[in-house]
């Protein structure tokens, strides 16, 4: 997976209905030899790695079942970790974000002021922290990828159907 992304997804439209297409999507995806957990939920379909496969950077990918326009169902997918580290870099980020700003407008009010801004630092530091969350998602994600592409080709063969991954 070479994306700069942090978390890929998809779009897709299938003919079916909602509980059309969220009943053959779980069966198909069941049926599929156990390479993957398939947890349904009204409106979304979740396939997960095997407990004993996991490791920390695991993904997992969620489906949203939407109506589509002109009938049919739009399938919605996100390639992403596990809950648990998807919101430690959520709570990372924004961390990192609040701090950067309320760091940049004392820097800057100190700069105003004539005085010597060293809140600037500060800042800087706190934009290669989040440069530094970046570069960790992305090393993730490529250790992680060997299992994206698992989840990524049970899902089409479930459809049937290959399916682009943005």
């Amino acid at each position: 997976m070479s994306s700069f992304r942090i978390r890929p997804h998809f779009r897709e439209t299938v003919d079916w209905d909602i509980a059309t297409a969220q009943d053959q999507l779980v069966s198909r995806l069941r049926d599929g030899g156990g390479r993957c957990v398939v947890m349904s939920f009204p409106g979304y379909v979740t396939l997960r790695i095997p407990d004993r496969e996991q490791h920390f950077w695991s993904p997992q990918l969620t489906v949203s079942l939407e109506p589509g326009e002109g009938g049919g169902t739009r399938l919605e997918g996100t390639y992403g970790p596990n809950t648990n580290v998807w919101s430690m870099y959520l709570y990372g980020y924004l961390l990192v974000g609040t701090a950067g700003v309320f760091a940049a407008v004392f820097g800057i009010s100190q700069w105003l002021a004539g005085t010597r801004p060293w809140v600037l630092w500060v800042l800087a530091g706190l934009i290669g922290l989040a440069i530094g969350f970046y570069l960790l998602a992305q090393f993730g994600q490529k250790l992680a990828a060997r299992q994206t592409f698992l989840l990524h080709r049970e899902l089409e063969a479930a459809l049937g159907r290959e399916v682009e991954m943005y």
